[in-house]
């Protein structure tokens, strides 16, 4: 019985598979918004009511695709991390995973544009997709988190930031000890970061949409010395706080 069981999990894995690769495909020709499960099956030889038993909705196919993206931007990021030295400098180390992300998105345009362009009309993303999207984030505060440790992080001072700003600071900082709680970043920390992570994306989105199109010719080049801007501006490389 065991050997029937595994070698159905097996049929199983390979035919998510290649449902899932198909419906890349269909990202890619048409775009998300146009992806029909029905035209998935088609192209596979496969009855609709067959590709229903695996993906019940284009929802439920959709939000695979998103956690599986997340989930491969997130190894791009983890692994270009942890080829760093944790007492390395941090501004270095930041650049490394911010040109991990940048490749990853250059070789997988569709895919990125899935997490990070534009949203699917009448999607609406589940909490599946929460822990997935957070591996990028965690991997820079890690660089944070770090740079801290050493001395090597600028923290400004909370009272300068407005009320609202520092709230939602303190609510990042709280969810974020929950998944790194060796954090142990004050929380106007994170105001700088989220600006960074933000412009970050906005750096890589910029070029992968095309809108460095005879602006931006030594497009590498300018992405490292963007990426380092930005990590000094989130506070990496400078001295940590007097208080």
């Amino acid at each position: 019985m065991s050997a029937i069981r595994g070698a159905r999990e097996r049929a199983r894995t390979e035919v998510t598979a290649a449902i899932k690769e198909e419906a890349r495909r269909q990202l890619a020709d048409q775009g998300a918004a146009k992806l029909s499960l029905r035209a998935v099956a088609r192209e596979l030889g496969m009855a609709s009511s067959a590709l229903y038993r695996y993906f019940p909705s284009r929802d439920e196919l959709l939000t695979a695709l998103i956690v599986d993206a997340y989930d491969a931007i997130g190894a791009a990021a983890e692994q270009a991390l942890a080829r760093t030295d944790p007492g390395g400098d941090p501004v270095e180390r930041w650049t490394a995973v911010c040109r991990a992300l940048r490749a990853w998105a250059l070789a997988h345009p569709h895919e990125y544009a899935l997490i990070y362009g534009s949203p699917v009309p009448g999607y609406a993303a589940p909490q599946d997709t929460i822990a997935p999207a957070s591996r990028v984030g965690l991997a820079l505060i890690s660089v944070a988190r770090d740079a801290h440790a050493t001395g090597a992080l600028r923290v400004p001072e909370e009272a300068d930031l407005p009320e609202a700003v520092r709230d939602d600071a303190r609510n990042i900082a709280d969810a974020v000890g929950a998944d790194l709680p060796a954090a142990d970043l004050p929380a106007a920390v994170f105001a700088p970061l989220v600006a960074a992570w933000a412009q970050l994306f906005g750096l890589i989105s910029f070029e992968l949409f095309g809108q460095f199109t005879k602006v931006v010719e030594a497009r590498e080049e300018f992405f490292g010395q963007a990426a380092a801007a930005l990590a000094r501006a989130a506070g990496l490389g400078g001295a940590a706080d007097r208080g």
